[in-house]
Formats: C-alpha cells, sequence, structure tokens
C-alpha cells in the first residue's frame, strides 16, 4: 500500500504540473501532505519535512549566492564578449546558437555538478537567446541534453554513485561505455541541430536590433553592457539595469574572481554554498563599494532569488515526505518485484532503457543506493557481473533524466533562470532526452559495453 500511495504522489503530481493545474510549487507541497495524510502519517510529518527541508538547504543557500554573484556578473558586462562571440560565430541564426549551446553546455559541464552548469550556461546565454527573441524551451532543452550526456564522467553524480554502492572502480563502469558516451555527444550535437532548424524555420534569420545612438558613449554598434542586462531582465525595451561600463581593471578582475571561484568548485577546495556566499560578497563590495548600490542589487535581483530558492525548498517537503514515509523504498522494491524472471538474461537492457523514465519517480540516492543494489544482486542469479548493471543504469537513470526530474534540486534552477514552466519543459525535451538513452544504449549494446 506505501508503495501505492507513492506512485500516485508521483503520478498526482505529474498530471497536475503537466497540465498546469497548480503551480510546480503548491504541487511539490500539498500532494505529497495530502497522500501522507492519506496513509496515515500526520502525526510524523512534521519532522519528515523538516529533515526534507535540512538536506535540500545546502542546495538552496548555493542557489540564492550562485545567482546573485552570476547575475552581478551579467551587470557589470563580464559576459558580453562571449555573448558578442557566440553572436559573431552564429551569424544571428537560430540553428548555430542551438549547436553552441550544447558546445558550451558540454564544456562546463566537465566539473561534474548540475548545479554548476544550468548556473553558468544559462547566465551566459539567455541574453542570447532574449535577444534573437528564441525560445528559452531551446536553450533549457539544450542544455538539458548536453549536461545529461556530460553527467557521465567518472566524478559525476551517476557514476560516482554506481562505483560507490557496488563497491566498483572506474574501469569496471566507465571505461566501457565511453565510446557510447561518445556516440552519445554526437547524438546532442544532431539533436540540437535539428531543434535548431525548427527554431529557424520558427523565426527565420533574425536581424539583431542595433542600440540607439548615445553622444556620451560615441556609437558602436557592439551591444553594451547596460544592453545585455536589459534582455537579461526581461524582454523589449526598458531602462538599462546595469551600471555603465567601468575601469578595464574592474572587469579584469571580475573575470578572475569568476576562474577562481570555477576553480574552486571543481577542486573542491571548500563546499559549494560557501564559496557562492563568500565570492558574492567580495563581487558585491567591489562592484558596489556603498551600502546604497548594495542594497539596490539585492533589490534588484530578490525575484530571480526567490522563484528559484522556493522551488528548492518546496522539493526538499516532497523528497522528505517520500523519504520518511518510506514510499521511496518501497516502490523500489514494488519495481524490482514486477521483473519477470524470463527478462532476468536482458536485464541490463531493461535497466538502460527504463532508468530514463525512472528519475521521474526516484531520486538519484533512492535509485542508486536502493533500486540498483537490488537489481545488481538479482542479475547476479542470472550470472550477470553487477558492473554490467551498473553500466546500464548510467546510461539512463540520471544521465539525460536529471535535467528533466521534479525530484532533483539543480532542474529548478534551469527552468525557474529560465523562466520556463517545468511542465512544459518536460514535453518540449522529453522524446530527445528519451532518444539519446536509446542511442547509447545501442551503441553500448554494439561495443559489447552491456549485453542483450
Amino acid at each position: 500500500m506505501i508503495a501505492l500511495l507513492g506512485f500516485l504522489t508521483i503520478g498526482l503530481f505529474l498530471v497536475l504540473t503537466m497540465t498546469r493545474r497548480v503551480s510546480v510549487l503548491t504541487a511539490l507541497v500539498l500532494v505529497p501532505v495530502l497522500t501522507a495524510l492519506a496513509g496515515g502519517f500526520g502525526a510524523e510529518m512534521g519532522p519528515m519535512i523538516l529533515a526534507g527541508l535540512g538536506k535540500v538547504a545546502p542546495t538552496g543557500i548555493m542557489i540564492a549566492f550562485a545567482v546573485l554573484y552570476f547575475s552581478l556578473m551579467i551587470d557589470t558586462g563580464l559576459f558580453d564578449p562571449l555573448i558578442r562571440g557566440i553572436l559573431r560565430l552564429a551569424k544571428d541564426d537560430p540553428l548555430r546558437i542551438a549547436v553552441g549551446t550544447a558546445v558550451i553546455t558540454m564544456c562546463v559541464a566537465l566539473d561534474g555538478d548540475g548545479a554548476s552548469t544550468f548556473l553558468i550556461t544559462v547566465s551566459a546565454l539567455l541574453p542570447v537567446y532574449k535577444r534573437l527573441r528564441m525560445s528559452p524551451l531551446v536553450l533549457t532543452g539544450v542544455v538539458c541534453l548536453g549536461a545529461g550526456v556530460m553527467n557521465m564522467i567518472p566524478w559525476g553524480g551517476p557514476t560516482a554513485r554506481a562505483m560507490a554502492v557496488l563497491k566498483l572502480d572506474s574501469s569496471q563502469v566507465f571505461t566501457p561505455v565511453l565510446p557510447a558516451m561518445v556516440i552519445g555527444i554526437v547524438w546532442v550535437l544532431v539533436a540540437s541541430y535539428l531543434i535548431g532548424l525548427r527554431e529557424r524555420r520558427r523565426l527565420g534569420t533574425v536581424s539583431l536590433p542595433e542600440p540607439s545612438p548615445d553622444p556620451s558613449r560615441g556609437s558602436s554598434s557592439e551591444p553594451s553592457s547596460e544592453r545585455a542586462a536589459e534582455f537579461v531582465a526581461g524582454d523589449g525595451p526598458g531602462t538599462p539595469l546595469a551600471p555603465p561600463r567601468r575601469h578595464p581593471a574592474l572587469t579584469v578582475f571580475n573575470l578572475a574572481l569568476t576562474v577562481a571561484l570555477l576553480v574552486g568548485l571543481i577542486l573542491q577546495v571548500m563546499p559549494l554554498p560557501v564559496l557562492f556566499v563568500v565570492g558574492f560578497a567580495i563581487a558585491a563590495l567591489v562592484n558596489h563599494p556603498s551600502w546604497e548600490k548594495q542594497q539596490e542589487l539585492l533589490d534588484r535581483h530578490a525575484k530571480s532569488v526567490v522563484l528559484v530558492t522556493t522551488m528548492i525548498f518546496a522539493a526538499g517537503v516532497f523528497t522528505g515526505i517520500l523519504t520518511g514515509t518510506k514510499m521511496i523504498n518501497e516502490m523500489a522494491t514494488a519495481f524490482v518485484n514486477i521483473i519477470p524472471d524470463s527478462f532476468g538474461g536482458h536485464l541490463p537492457v531493461l535497466v538502460a532503457i527504463t532508468g530514463m523514465p525512472l528519475s521521474l519517480v526516484f531520486t538519484p540516492d533512492a535509485y542508486y543506493f536502493g533500486v540498483l543494489p537490488v537489481l545488481a544482486q538479482t542479475a547476479g542469479g542470472f550470472g550477470i557481473e553487477s558492473a554490467e548493471v551498473a553500466r546500464a543504469a548510467i546510461l539512463g537513470q540520471m544521465t539525460t533524466g536529471f535535467p528533466l526530474s521534479p525530484l532533483t534540486a539543480a532542474t529548478f534552477i534551469l527552468v525557474g533562470m529560465s523562466g520556463v514552466q517545468l511542465g512544459q519543459h518536460q514535453r518540449f525535451i522529453f522524446g530527445w532526452a528519451f532518444a539519446t538513452t536509446l542511442v547509447m544504449t545501442v551503441a553500448a549494446l554494439l561495443t559489447g559495453a552491456i549485453s542483450l
């Protein structure tokens, strides 16, 4: 009954959000609360929710200060050269922009952290999409595909969890699927080309608006930092939100600070929330020395911070209840129990194909620490090595599913910063993401990483 209650909770949430009956935040809180009450867990619900909030608190803190940090960097024009470079290479072509988005995402995603990947890519590329009037769904969709495939690297979440729980090393799990990952990267480029082609047909080749001449600044046609920030804040013309471009030394400082922050992130010199808290404080002090300017900065970007962080904490309520009531554990057991014995020899392929859709039902920890050991033990009874099951798992579960799952905090960074609805994002990219899993699964079969 608890497993059934869990599946009902997930199903009801997906239906309500994908059909836009209620907001994602409302559904994340009220759906699990109602099902927990229906299951007789009312007395224990408070501690469960607090435990869930405690687990997502570091992520929420990190996101709040990361959004503030990158918003400040956009205001100061740090990303203007990158934006101009992309526009020059793309020549105002939505197709090239889409492919460029995939390339940039896969480069940034080498750090193995989905949250930082989304923060960096969306901060840098959203102004480009708004300038060209491209759909933000193209941005979230292409970033989803690129980050998903790159999440297979050994220091990424799925592979690291699979190796840890089954006591394997990267030579057993990652190395055999490397050819499939390369094929997946090629497929992502093809998919971004096709998505961009569709967007090009919708928009045509766009001519960028030239900024109005300003006698005090000259008549340069290059987009200014004010203009970039204007498009970050919203569509259409308006009062520029960013300060005028200042001394080049300040730009050099901002670039050095951002590079140091990213290096610290990759080397894990400090926890991610600490890095962004300290980094933002330093950036705010240097770029806005006065109290009034710092307060104006916070007021300007408060809406973005609230929109993203409230989603994270609402997700904490959702996962807290599902974990505390043991719904996730029971769903994992129920899933394994329904696998017929005749399918046992085909378990790796089954794990690979079902992994991506199951990311909508299970958190990464629940799948890898709850479901995967049971699957590996079951496969062992059919003479299948646990390493093969691990390779199958990382081909699908959370590899292309994590930027779609409502159970993963990073998903709300992607959709929140891009200004799209989770349900819209899921409908737009689910087919492409599932196709990525299928392409990599076929490649893994052909290269012998998994067996049929």
